[in-house]
């Protein structure tokens, strides 16, 4: 093979990643304007990548949803890490998770909500979605531990339970979507519930 033809080869290799990325960006994008299923054919008009390339890419719907799911999380990784954790006073402890758990909810919204949906047909996006909620979990425990391990184990599994519950991203969703609640009166009654359920 001469230099044109691996040139050549680089150059589609190249041209392939691109639309590859392309295709699933695109879904991301029907994501954030609350097309939770897009058909392929949605995202090949859309993308202006041949419906033909798109399954040639990604041999079936799930697997196009599951490769831009995975892309996007990839993504926002560094938000679901969370620094000094377990650190500080119950003050800012609290003032620090709730405001971690608001930008990690503003960042995937749309694909969590995709996840969640896909997750009962697909068992790879099912088994992604509860990884992220055992470590939404793991957070409140680490965040709270001084005042969760203080307490007999019946009741510290009640209280993780509900502040895992109030602060998992469907919550978040419950807040901001269904009750039409800004980010601001969202901030305030994680505050006010989070500090009642979990204050020493």
């Amino acid at each position: 093979m001469g230099v044109d033809s691996g040139s050549e080869l680089d150059g589609r290799n190249a041209r392939r990643d691109r639309n590859r990325l392309s295709v699933l960006d695109t879904v991301l994008t029907l994501f954030r304007e609350g097309n939770l299923r897009p058909r392929p054919e949605e995202v090949a008009e859309r993308s202006g990548i041949s419906l033909r390339s798109v399954y040639r890419y990604y041999s079936d719907p799930s697997e196009l949803l599951r490769s831009a799911i995975v892309r996007h999380l990839e993504a926002v990784v560094p938000l679901l890490h969370f620094h000094a954790i377990g650190q500080g006073t119950f003050e800012d402890r609290l003032e620090g998770f709730i405001d971690h758990r608001l930008r990690l909810y503003e960042a995937i919204a749309p694909t969590a909500r995709a996840s969640r949906l896909a997750a009962a047909d697909n068992d790879a996006i099912g088994d992604q979605y509860r990884r992220r909620q055992q470590t939404l979990r793991g957070q409140v425990e680490a965040q709270f531990a001084p005042e969760l391990d203080a307490l007999p184990a019946r009741r510290r599994r009640a209280l993780t339970a509900a502040a895992d519950a109030l602060t998992q991203l469907e919550t978040l969703d419950y807040f901001r979507l269904d009750a039409g609640l800004s980010r601001r009166e969202t901030r305030e009654h994680l505050r006010l519930a989070l500090g009642q359920i979990l204050s020493p």
